[in-house]
């Protein structure tokens, strides 16, 4: 249930929740900060595919190469592995071995929805073995599937797999995730991949601070559908003294660091070029924020999200690159002004993305 502020909380406006957002997601102005921490800042980077994390920094730091996040991943300070929402992220090794504790009991639940497929597996002995398949050495899932199906033939072949992931912290192992790199998905536990222990799971107070430092001012229901957990009302009440509070336009309690930054609504937002599934539009329940009603829907068809064009804040457009174009896609007419901003941050984003490639930079249509 969404909760109603008290009356006296200051409102904040969906202009100002947006410069706040901003600003905490490093897309103001760029940041100077390393990939590493910037990972760690924004509590992971949403990554079903290997390219999105290196764009999102590409959009947040100044001066970032891609190098600076495949050498960290090389290194094994970063992994790619399945988290928040049910979906692979790239995080800080640490937050690899505390995060995934966290929410665990998400992963309890999504298994539960193959019970049917696993009638007669003991899980706790499929999570050993899993282990020990993996450990010896890093398997794909297909060939995770064949091994525990030998154990287990009346099973769901699908649902054997879904349980080894749920059950243990599995990373997708290098050279997969590398910059300018392939390789097929093969899986090893987190604990073997990174050379330590899982620690014990962060009490959801502070996983909460350090939500709102990446997402605030967000409501309970907001930090619920980042994390894809429920029941965290407690953890927030516990943490209220230490928090201040605001309303959103709709009178919904909204909390935050006492001390983060609130720009003015009025702050320059310089156009931004987003991967698909970036976190920013993925980590509130109420998006309004950054997308306009007029808009909803727009970036998302069916399973698949589309790459985003903010201008002025919010999200303006599509992008994409076909052939030898950056073609952008506005929503709606773009002023001279913004035109040539959104050619200036194109630019830009090649330079560092694509050195070695020429590309023109083209306007289209949305095809909705």
């Amino acid at each position: 249930m969404t909760t109603k502020a008290a009356p006296t909380a200051p409102v904040l406006g969906l202009r100002a929740l947006n410069r706040a957002t901003l600003a905490r997601q490093l897309l103001l102005r760029r940041a100077a900060m390393d990939a590493e921490a910037a990972v760690g800042h924004l509590v992971g980077l949403q990554a079903q595919n290997v390219k999105p994390p290196y764009y999102a920094l590409a959009a947040r730091l100044d001066g970032f190469a891609p190098e600076d996040l495949s050498a960290p991943m090389a290194d094994r300070r970063v992994a790619r592995l399945v988290t928040m929402r049910s979906t692979i992220h790239t995080h800080t090794a640490d937050d690899c071995l505390t995060l995934r504790p966290l929410v665990q009991a998400a992963r309890d639940r999504e298994l539960h929805a193959f019970r049917h497929g696993l009638t007669g597996v003991d899980l706790d002995r499929l999570a050993v073995l899993a282990r020990e398949l993996v450990e010896a050495e890093p398997r794909t899932m297909g060939q995770l599937r064949e091994a525990l199906l030998a154990e287990w033939p009346d099973a769901d072949p699908q649902a054997l797999a879904v349980a080894a992931r749920c059950r243990l912290p599995l990373v997708q192992v290098t050279p997969r995730g590398l910059w300018g790199r392939s390789g097929r998905v093969t899986l090893t536990t987190a604990e073997h991949w990174l050379g330590r222990p899982a620690r014990p799971a962060p009490a959801p107070d502070d996983t909460v601070l350090r939500y709102l430092a990446a997402f605030g001012p967000a409501s309970v229901k907001d930090m619920q559908t980042w994390a894809g957990l429920t029941r965290l009302r407690d953890a927030f009440e516990r943490l209220r003294p230490r928090l201040a509070t605001f309303r959103d336009p709709n009178g919904t309690e909204l909390f935050d660091l006492p001390d983060a930054p609130r720009p003015d609504p009025d702050t320059p937002a310089p156009p931004r070029f987003l991967p698909e599934f970036d976190n920013l539009l993925l980590s509130h329940a109420d998006r309004t924020r950054l997308v306009a009603p007029a808009h909803k829907g727009r970036t998302w068809r069916k399973n698949q999200a589309y790459r985003v064009l903010l201008v002025d804040g919010f999200a303006a457009g599509l992008w994409k690159l076909a052939d030898d174009a950056l073609v952008v896609e506005p929503f709606d007419a773009l002023t001279r002004e913004q035109r040539n901003e959104v050619v200036e941050e194109g630019g830009r984003m090649l330079a560092t993305m694509h050195a070695d490639t020429a590309y023109d930079i083209r306007f289209g249509t949305v095809r909705d």
